[in-house]
């Protein structure tokens, strides 16, 4: 049984940071891409980040160029979401998921999703 189980998600102010992790099992971890999406309240989900199993190269949506950065450690069968300068507008449910070989970062493509974690950034 493939899981997918996102944490970190946390109330935080305007330009801290938080971690976020996904960690998998039931799955070969290396053999898939691994996206990080949102969706805030009354808003569509969005891709934030994607990170290729094949030579970890990213993608990040334009909004979060600079202040996100995707990672991943196969060993551990986990991702990572380091998001730095958070703004209001960073507020979501952020999920993980996983797409098996290179990805297109899109949602309608990923094969496995976790639950999300809640991001709030307010003061």
């Amino acid at each position: 049984q493939v899981q997918l189980v996102e944490s970190g998600g946390d109330v935080v102010q305007p330009g801290g940071s938080l971690n976020l992790s996904c960690v998998t099992s039931g799955l070969i971890f290396d053999y898939y891409s691994i996206g990080w999406f949102r969706q805030a309240p009354g808003k569509g989900r969005e891709a934030v980040s994607c990170i290729s199993n094949v030579d970890s190269s990213t993608y990040y949506v334009d909004s979060v160029k600079g202040r996100f950065t995707v990672s991943r450690d196969d060993a551990k069968s986990t991702a990572y979401l380091q998001m730095n300068r958070l703004n209001p507008e960073d507020a979501a449910v952020y999920y993980c998921a996983a797409d098996l070989g290179p990805t297109l970062c899109s949602d309608d493509g990923m094969d496995y999703w976790g639950k999300g974690t809640l991001v709030t950034v307010s003061s």
